[in-house]
């Protein structure tokens, strides 16, 4: 008997995730082809989970757009873990804005908290690797194919988080880099994250769409101060309301509170 499970799984293999041509596949009760399915099947190699499954999370329902597959390597109880911080910011950060991403996850991670991101370059690979040398726990999610590291240069750090922590993608096996792809990833970054925190930003940056994301699902914005006279998002986001992170106690008390 054909299971449901299966057939969310063979829509994603065969539109590589996208979320709009699942949908509307289940929708038009387009025809199942077992033979095909065998076949993309035969070329995974992740795990992975469906929308209707008993361990997919309940806070990834929550979302835009819930993902109908994950695909996944690694220690899937992370998701499960009680403090989860969401850590975005500049690809070409500055000096200050990789100290403050080195400082607040080296303190989080000695408080037991899972670092989630997203693998770019920058603040979000030097997060991973702060969490991973410090012998924290760290999250990954990826806008491309879970088989496929991009940028190529985090290639030694995606294979240190397959094996330490957690990496997920809504996009199975090789599926190509797709520049639409990253921000449709940021909602799931914002999802898993039970507050996000910014060192560095830009306002036009995908950053400022998964404060956004997170915003419109009633996470907590944390947010570093830089220097006057810099033009500085960060500040403006604080003078927005984001909570102002002087170091890790900041956010530690916050998510004390909402425990």
């Amino acid at each position: 008997m054909l299971k449901t499970e299966d057939i969310l799984l063979y829509f994603s293999l065969k539109y590589e995730g996208d979320w709009d041509k699942i949908f509307q596949a289940i929708r038009l009760k387009k025809d199942f082809s077992e033979s095909e399915f065998i076949l993309l099947k035969a070329k995974m190699k992740s795990n992975y989970f469906t929308l209707i499954d008993d361990n997919y999370p309940s806070f990834l329902k929550e979302c835009y757009k819930p993902p109908f597959v994950i695909y996944y390597y690694g220690n899937l109880n992370l998701l499960n873990e009680k403090n989860k911080i969401t850590i975005v910011g500049s690809r070409n950060c500055s000096s200050y804005g990789e100290l403050c991403a080195i400082n607040i996850t080296k303190d989080l991670v000695a408080k037991d908290f899972v670092i989630v991101s997203g693998m770019a370059k920058g603040l979000d690979a030097i997060s991973h690797q702060t969490a991973l040398e410090n012998n924290g726990k760290t999250i990954a999610v990826l806008g491309s194919g879970i088989d496929l590291c991009y940028p190529k240069q985090n290639e030694l750090l995606y294979n240190k988080i397959k094996k330490q922590g957690l990496i997920l993608s809504e996009y199975p096996n090789n599926t190509c880099v797709r520049k639409e792809n990253f921000p449709k990833r940021n909602r799931i970054l914002a999802a898993i994250g039970n507050g996000v925190y910014i060192p560095e930003f830009k306002i036009s940056s995908g950053t400022g769409i998964t404060i956004s994301l997170a915003l419109n699902l009633g996470k907590p914005i944390f947010c570093s101060p830089h220097p006057i006279n810099d033009g500085s998002a960060n500040n403006q986001l604080i003078k927005d309301g984001a909570i102002l992170v002087e170091n890790s106690n900041d956010i530690i008390f916050e998510f004390g509170n909402k425990n």
